[in-house]
């Protein structure tokens, strides 16, 4: 039996969406699969280079690592009317040049945020230092993501919310693509594709019995048992369980915006970039 390492954030929905394997709900007889928990902006220098087999990614980092990774087409969040917000204490009137902190060069949040504050100093931190950052007055704002957006000090408010940013350039109304997992192109394609399906399967499970494994994770997070069902309505749902046609929608659309100012030197259709499901049906039909 194999051991496969899946890296994924310290974050409740990455969590959720993994346990189920993690308490042995879903099982594999080739492969053995330990996780490993990383601050998003680590998985992402990670996956630039190719150190985890299997690693949750900010989805903004994709066209990057497109020929290294595959993208699987599960345990994904959106934000759907929410997402990342940035913050500044109460009162304070932003300059142009403000000082921000953010979790991090390769994440979404940043892709969009430098889009939209082009004269922004930027400054990057853990995503657990953010708020305490602003509180402190070493920066002047900061981008809150991950349970953080759920409860943060009094003295704080929105300046914005990026889900806004994001519909204010796209024109459109689509769901807002933050991070998902992505394999190892290492990986044989076969055993690829099995461990999706085991990924999925997990997704789906826990999805499905969120109740129970709720209570199982009340002392693995960072928030309290009323917040945690907030959250996981939020990040970890039906919707995170396999991409649909609108999400798909959704990361071509990031992925063009990125393009058309500059970020990426290609545009890529994300539907290029999945494992080829079907390829196991014609390899033993």
């Amino acid at each position: 039996m194999s051991k496969i390492i899946v890296a994924h954030s310290p974050d409740a929905d990455d969590i959720f969406m993994y346990y189920a394997i993690y308490f042995g709900w879903v099982g594999s007889k080739r492969n053995r699969f330990e996780n490993l928990a990383l601050d998003i902006e680590s998985l992402n220098e990670g996956a630039i280079d190719s150190k985890y087999l299997i690693s949750a990614i900010s989805f903004g980092l994709y066209p990057f690592i497109r020929n290294n990774y595959a993208l699987l087409n599960t345990a994904m969040s959106f934000g759907n009317g929410y997402g990342p917000k940035l913050i500044k204490k109460k009162g304070k009137i932003l300059k142009n040049n403000f000082k921000v902190a953010l979790s991090g060069k390769w994440t979404t949040n940043a892709m969009i945020f430098k889009m939209k504050y082009k004269d922004a100093r930027i400054v990057y931190k853990n995503f657990l230092e953010i708020e305490q950052s602003v509180l402190s007055g070493e920066v002047d704002a900061g981008v809150l993501i991950h349970e953080s957006i759920l409860n943060f000090d009094s003295s704080l408010e929105v300046e914005a919310h990026l889900w806004d940013i994001w519909i204010d350039f796209i024109k459109d109304d689509l769901p807002l693509p933050l991070g998902g997992m992505a394999i190892s192109r290492s990986i044989p394609l076969l055993r690829a594709i099995e461990i999706q399906e085991i990924l999925s399967d997990a997704v789906k499970i826990a999805v499905n019995n969120k109740k129970i494994l709720s209570m199982m994770l009340e002392n693995r997070v960072r928030v309290n048992k009323d917040e945690l069902d907030i959250y996981l309505d939020m990040y970890a749902n039906k919707d995170s369980i396999g991409l649909s046609q609108v999400q798909l929608k959704a990361l071509n659309t990031l992925f063009k915006i990125g393009y058309d100012s500059g970020i990426y030197k290609d545009l890529i259709n994300v539907e290029d970039y999945l494992l080829p499901t079907n390829y196991k049906n014609h390899r033993f039909s």
